[in-house]
């Protein structure tokens, strides 16, 4: 369920001093962000704890009648496509809007895309599923943004802001699927869409009623687009539309209907541009040597992230359908609804990223080292879909106890534990310095590429059953699981200067 945020930039004009401490001891800008990321994942997740199930349902029950093949399938191109918009939320920000007015007009966006959504029609669904797309996108990358502006680099607060800020992401998170869950079960699909469009207004009005306790620096543009770059940037704009349509069209030689078009051309965008990111880092005369060898130690981890989360985002896909489909419906005369499991993740962070974050704490400069535990996150995940693999092979109908999809998820949480903090600090301490925000898009275009590739294996499997899936899944992560272990020598090697420069910082988790 989770995915990286980007970390904050340095400290900004008008940056709270040490001695605002009204929320817990932090700004109270802080408290602000806390409740407005709080109602935005609860409007985000409660979402998608019903898109799946909605999408596949029938006409007469208000669902799209897809097949569960291609369900699952958007289900992963929608999660590519948020990742792949945030990188247009991290530009709107740095060139055009700033971060307060660009996490403004993405929650507008957001909220809008929930109101179509709650509009019992076909075509007002799909709308409402991009313009909740973009809208993420938008304010994806900038509200954990803002939370820095309000502290100083040495503020010795920041860390445990961040803490408290993630925190309100996983609460937002546990609590939407039973609630959208009940709306869903008394007054259906649209009054589940509803409750996520109340929740984004909820944090919209908070999000306005406390712009003053932001930090100046999130009004700034860091570098505002020329005229003659807004021109051009209109023109780039209008060519990749473009460009898009002609690969919707081109995607027709081989896909039967506008829909599995629209799949694949998300994915191959998906997988271009990280090879265009890394090609552009490389070429660059700006990147040193010793940058270019960072770079190259962070290739196996990143490919290791994107077989990650391609398993891993499937918590909304094919783990999804094993809940409605395989999983008691009761327990002990209590009703089970197959969206409470999308709660277990966030659950399971708030209980175990402490006690991670201790274990990372105290074993940090030593075993294991960051490449090692990258590699022990994408073998955790690969042992989870093995686990997936054996599930629905030995359960049919509505017979699995409810332990054994939640086992599963608190064992990719803590493969999540492992790899997502970890990913974010090798993120930044690999990085080029002149291309510090192009390689933070890298990390997020790891989830997209992940979540593509997802969407083309359940098209290309469809006709195999779900246990056979998942299987092909454990194999190439468990492959690469061990082949990164193999590597770890190697890639510490060639990242040893960055560690020495940047310690670890392996403590957040992000939804």
């Amino acid at each position: 369920m989770s995915a990286p945020f980007e970390p904050p930039g340095p400290e900004q004009p008008g940056t709270h001093p040490k001695g605002d401490r009204a929320f817990f001891g932090h700004p109270i800008g802080l408290s602000t962000l806390f409740f407005v990321e709080m109602w935005e994942r609860f409007s985000y997740y409660g979402m998608r704890a019903i898109l799946l199930y909605f999408l596949i349902d029938t006409a007469a029950n208000h669902g799209l009648g897809l097949d569960k093949v291609t369900g699952a399938a958007v289900v992963s191109i929608y999660g590519a496509s948020v990742y792949l918009l945030a990188i247009v939320g991290g530009y709107t920000a740095d060139r055009l809007f700033g971060a307060r007015l660009s996490t403004l007009y993405g929650g507008i966006i957001i909220m809008s895309g929930h109101i179509f959504l709650a509009i019992p029609a076909d075509a007002t669904a799909w709308v409402g599923i991009a313009l909740v797309a973009f809208g993420t996108g938008l304010l994806k990358p900038n509200i954990s943004t803002m939370v820095g502006h309000l502290y100083s680099e040495q503020d010795p607060r920041r860390d445990g802001g961040f803490s408290i800020f993630y925190m309100s992401i996983n609460i937002g998170a546990l609590f939407s699927p039973f609630v959208v869950a009940f709306l869903r079960n008394h007054w259906g699909y649209h009054a589940g869409f509803s409750a996520a469009a109340v929740g984004m207004a909820i944090a919209l009005v908070w999000y306005v009623l406390g712009r003053r306790t932001l930090a100046e620096g999130v009004n700034e543009v860091p570098n505002p687009l020329s005229p003659a770059e807004r021109t051009r940037a209109v023109f780039l704009l209008g060519a990749a539309l473009i460009g898009f349509g002609v690969i919707v069209l081109v995607a027709g030689l081989w896909r039967d209907t506008i829909l599995d078009q629209v799949i694949d051309a998300i994915s191959i965008v998906a997988f271009l541009a990280p090879i265009a990111y890394f090609s552009m880092m490389f070429r660059s005369p700006k990147v040193t040597t010793e940058e270019k060898g960072h770079l190259t130690a962070y290739i196996p981890l990143w490919i290791g992230a994107m077989l990650f989360w391609m398993i891993f985002e499937q918590a909304a896909g094919k783990m999804a359908l094993f809940a409605q489909n395989r999983t008691v419906t009761q327990v002990g005369g209590m009703r089970v609804d197959p969206e409470w499991f999308q709660s277990v993740n966030p659950l399971a962070i708030i209980i175990l990223a402490p006690v991670f974050a201790v274990i990372w704490t105290r074993r940090a400069g030593r075993f294991p080292s960051t490449p090692t535990k990258f590699a022990l996150g994408v073998l955790i995940i690969g042992i989870s879909a093995l686990l997936m693999s054996w599930a629905f092979a030995t359960y049919q109908g509505n017979t699995a106890p409810v332990y054994i999809l939640a086992g599963v998820f608190v064992v990719q949480t803590c493969g999540e534990l492992c790899l997502s903090p970890v990913g974010l600090s090798a993120t930044t301490r690999l990085a080029p310095k002149a291309f510090a925000s192009q390689a933070m898009a890298l990390w997020f275009l790891g989830s997209a590429a992940g979540q593509a590739l997802a969407a083309q294996l359940i098209k290309g499997m469809g006709d195999l059953p779900d246990s056979q899936y998942y299987l092909v899944n454990a194999v190439i992560t468990i492959a690469v699981a061990i082949v990164l272990f193999a590597m770890v020598p190697w890639i510490r090697t060639r990242m040893a200067s960055a560690e020495l420069a940047r310690p670890d910082s392996d403590l957040a988790v992000t939804h």
